[in-house]
């Protein structure tokens, strides 16, 4: 999510296929420091908030951008990254079954980009200009918030796409799809976290940029009711991954030479599901934790841009550790 005060990215983020830089005159007009209870609020318009700031799905609504309903529609974030990882999988089965696991795959992350309009590419990008360019923390700050793309961020662009394509070339290759709904859970914990962030560090350019209209978030304890949602996603993906499994390989055995000579004994199919619902999420707390708070550290807090960066690290180290469970299960 990159929510800083970058007029000349936002019209081409913050777009569904509607008119969005309507959405973000709305957010920019909106009192920054809004702290009226969000009372009865409708959840519907909470939820269509969270896929329109976030992704290009065509929710055909009327939305109101003001800061309670913002802070609400975190909730929902979560479940904007289900349905982009449900996207994902589906592209990647129905391409891998149709070209090579490689071509498959970056067509797969074509739509995987599409889906999110590049808003946190976006974050990655800025972020990556402004940290590694080893100025001062202003001058880091007045970087990233630069509409124009430096030679730092171009390269980590690059090299998170051909991370993230190798990745998804790995799934496809493997072709255990029945699998494939635990590819959903990166996506699911990354926006977790993004959440969680909002709510743990400070933000670095005090009263200024977008991100402080979520200032105040936790007050109604939106971070804890994101982490159930992401928790409840997570458990069905595990749920419908075994009895995917169950019904249509109910003889599967994850029995290998490897793994026998490696001594982890015989490995029961459903350990993968089981093993993946756990570190997945474990491992985006502690990654997310340790660079958000180097980054915190170098910039006296966090930014819209780092949001972002951090949705699109964790994504690629989670896919990482699905790839890795993968390995020890020979699948």
């Amino acid at each position: 999510m990159s929510i800083d005060g970058n007029d000349s990215q936002h019209d081409r983020e913050y777009t569904n296929g509607e008119d969005n830089m309507n959405q973000v005159n709305q957010v920019n007009q909106a009192p920054a420091h809004d702290t009226g209870k969000v009372g009865s609020l409708d959840q519907k318009h909470a939820a269509a908030a969270a896929f329109q700031f976030l992704s290009r799905f065509p929710v055909k609504m009327q939305i109101d951008f003001v800061p309670p309903l913002l802070r609400e529609s975190v909730v929902y974030y979560p479940l904007v990254g289900a349905a982009i990882g449900l996207c994902v999988w589906l592209s990647g089965a129905i391409t891998g079954a149709l070209l090579p696991s490689f071509p498959a795959a970056v067509l797969t992350l074509t739509l995987w980009v599409w889906l999110t309009g590049g808003l946190h590419l976006d974050g990655w990008m800025d972020t990556a200009d402004g940290l590694l360019s080893y100025r001062t923390r202003e001058r880091m700050l007045e970087i990233m918030k630069d509409s124009r793309v430096g030679a730092m961020g171009v390269i980590a662009c690059v090299l998170l796409l051909m991370m993230k394509a190798a990745l998804i070339a790995d799934f496809i290759a493997h072709g255990s799809w029945l699998y494939g709904a635990l590819l959903i859970l990166p996506m699911i914990w990354s926006r977790w976290f993004m959440v969680y962030a909002i709510s743990a560090w400070p933000n670095a350019r005090g009263d200024d940029g977008l991100a402080v209209l979520f200032k105040g978030l936790g007050e109604r304890k939106e971070v804890q009711r994101a982490r159930s949602s992401a928790i409840g996603l997570t458990i069905l993906a595990a749920v419908i991954t075994l009895a995917a499994v169950w019904i249509f390989e109910p003889d599967t055995s994850m029995v290998g030479e490897l793994a026998i000579e490696s001594g982890l004994g015989t490995l029961p199919w459903w350990l993968y599901p089981i093993a993946a619902v756990i570190f997945v999420p474990l491992a985006a707390y502690l990654i997310g934790r340790f660079v958000a708070g180097r980054i915190s550290e170098r910039l006296g807090g966090l930014t819209g841009d780092t949001y972002g960066a951090m949705n699109e690290l964790l994504e690629a180290a989670l896919l990482t550790v699905l790839s890795l469970l993968q390995g020890l299960f020979l699948l």
